[in-house]
Order: structure tokens, then sequence, then C-alpha cells
């Protein structure tokens, strides 16, 4: 059988394997790995293979639609008339939509960024028998473990 589980890195980590340990289950049965962090920055525009979901045109366009119909609504009044208000509202609205998009996604990228430094997580792999299972995994969940994935031999969950 194969548990496996993600931890953070942390003094519960520690204590887990020491209670492994102390379960009989030897050093050799039991693999770490930890996680690198991303390293190159997130791209801000999308491209044809690659979209992370967040459209910056979306708030450009509402904001170009509503001042679109509020330029040429005041155009009537105006010595250009609501044709030429109209286009530049709607082009006035896109670049504020779009600007305040942009600096909301730059905001959200350092929060994540600033989250991302602290400590990975890991990865922790142990071989053990079918008697020892519940043991391991009630062992993992008190520690504090993120999630816990149990294979037979077979490698089909259970």
């Amino acid at each position: 059988m194969y548990i496996m589980a993600t931890f953070d890195h942390s003094v519960y980590l520690e204590l887990a394997l020491s209670y492994l340990e102390k379960e009989n289950i030897p050093k050799e049965n039991i693999l770490a790995v930890p996680l690198d962090n991303r390293k190159e920055q997130l791209k801000l525009f999308d491209t044809l293979h690659r979209s992370d979901g967040v459209s910056l045109f979306d708030m450009a366009s509402a904001l170009a639609t509503a001042f679109a119909v509020i330029g040429a609504s005041i155009g009537f009044q105006l010595k250009l008339g609501p044709i030429i208000w109209g286009i530049s509202g709607a082009i006035g609205g896109f670049i504020l939509g779009f600007l305040i998009k942009l600096l909301i996604q730059k905001l959200k990228q350092k929060k994540q960024i600033k989250m991302k430094n602290k400590s990975t997580e890991l990865i922790l792999i142990i071989h053990c028998n079918k008697k020892q299972v519940e043991v391991i995994e009630k062992i993992l969940w008190e520690h504090l473990a993120l999630g816990v994935a149990i294979l037979d031999n077979n490698y089909q969950s259970i």
C-alpha cells in the first residue's frame, strides 16, 4: 500500500515523521519530496495556447458601453454632436476600464507573490502494509496534512 500526503513545512511534519517511526515504519519506506515555488512571473496577457481565465477586457467593454451611451446622450447638446461624443466616450471608457483592471491584476499578482514567498509544500509518500493504513492515515490527519491519498499495490485509489 502507498499513502501519499501533502504538508506545509512545519513542526507538525516533523512530529508526524517521528510518530510514523514509532509505528515501526522504517525510514526506507518514507519518501519526502519538497516542491519548488514558481520562479517565473505570471503573464498578464493570454496567448492562443495558454489562458489563466482572467480577462482584462470585460470591465473595459462595460465602461466603453456606458460612457458611449452617456457621451451620445450629452452630445445632443454639445457642439460636435452625439456621434463624436459617443465614440470618444467609448474610447475613454475602454481605456479607463482597461487601466483599472490592469491595476487590480497587478495588485493581486503582488499579493500572490508575497504569499508564495512562504515555505513550500512537501509530498510525503509512505509504503506500508494494509494493516498499518488506518493508523498512518490517522497520524497524518492529526498532524495537519493538507491532503491524503491511499493507493493499493495495483495503483488503484482506495
